[in-house]
């Protein structure tokens, strides 16, 4: 039996914070339904650097500022990855970088107007997910850069105890306190974690297995609904400077999430729900922990708010069929 595959490491975090709050905003201009581009000749004299820009996030991000029109400086610590060589091929300058060394970015800020950053909490941990996210608001600060938006994850503010959430806050509380011009979102639940090769084969083998209760809900986001949302930021910085925003584009309970996986592979997905102690035996006790999170709380980004910014966000169905799951074979020996 797959339950899960994941690359976690948590650690435990004993904080104070004082009572959060988050308001949400109303986006960007609309015409007859549908997301209108705002672009201006500024557009393409911005330069944004971006950080992470291999993975998910990043990756999504450069990909749609370069469609937007705008300047791309995309930072990895890996030029000769694959990934950058994609981004090369859009037309992004890609530079090597490491967010644990600061210093060796300054000279990438050279010429900024904006900044993304995102830290990956699974590779580095709490203390070192803070460092280089502090570092990086820092740095920008010294350097003058006009906006800068972090991407946090859903329900930061909301004093969840999970430990990757409150790094998160740390780095937002930094960040404001800096007086940046600066944009926050709050991605949820990622539907990318759904490509997993573990938690692919188990799905295409007909069973989604999970703890969380069959009719839990989950809401989920695409990364590339993020960089749909910091193009908007980065297009209207007008609009969107001072505003944190939750970001997620479905909310489907597990059940309704096999159908969904089973109508778009073509065959049934059936729901098998485990046990607490199955899954934390698998996945981790801090990973566990951020389940029963999901069960008992969970998410709370408004949705339909959201799909009056943007009304093309991905449903997971949509996702599914834009990423390769459509009658997708079962996988041999399943």
């Amino acid at each position: 039996m797959i339950l899960a595959s994941y690359s976690t490491s948590h650690f435990t975090v004993v904080t104070c914070h004082l009572a959060r709050e988050t308001v949400r905003y109303p986006g960007s201009r609309l015409e007859n339904g549908e997301r209108t581009i705002m672009s201006s000749p500024q557009t393409s004299q911005r330069l944004i650097v971006v950080t992470g820009a291999t993975g998910k996030q990043g990756g999504a991000v450069a990909r749609r500022l370069v469609e937007r029109g705008f300047r791309v400086r995309a930072i990895t610590r890996d030029p000769r990855k694959s990934a950058a060589s994609r981004l090369t091929e859009l037309g992004a300058e890609v530079v090597r970088g490491d967010l644990d060394d600061p210093a060796s970015l300054r000279a990438s800020l050279d010429g900024a107007y904006g900044m993304f950053s995102v830290q990956n909490f699974w590779e580095t941990g709490y203390e070192r997910e803070v460092r280089q996210g502090v570092a990086l608001a820092e740095l920008a600060k010294d350097v003058g850069v006009e906006h800068f938006v972090y991407s946090s994850v859903g329900s930061a503010h909301r004093n969840t105890g999970l430990s990757h959430f409150e790094s998160k806050w740390r780095i937002e509380e930094r960040i404001r306190a800096l007086g940046l011009p600066y944009t926050i979102f709050r991605p949820v639940f990622l539907m990318d974690n759904w490509q997993a090769p573990a938690l692919r084969a188990s799905l295409l083998g007909g069973t989604l297995a999970q703890p969380l209760d069959p009719g839990r809900t989950l809401q989920q986001l695409s990364a590339n609904d993020i960089g749909a949302f910091v193009a908007l930021a980065f297009q209207d910085p007008a609009t969107w400077r001072g505003r944190e925003l939750d970001l997620a584009g479905d909310e489907l309970t597990m059940q309704q999430t096999a159908e969904t996986f089973g109508r778009v592979i073509g065959r049934p997905v059936k729901y098998m729900q485990l046990s607490w102690e199955q899954f934390s035996a698998a996945a981790g006790d801090e990973y566990a922990r951020m389940y029963r999170w999901f069960d008992q709380t969970g998410y709370e980004a408004d949705i339909p708010a959201l799909r009056k910014i943007d009304p093309q966000l991905m449903t997971l169905e949509r996702y599914l069929r834009a990423h390769d799951w459509e009658g997708a074979a079962q996988p041999a020996g399943a």
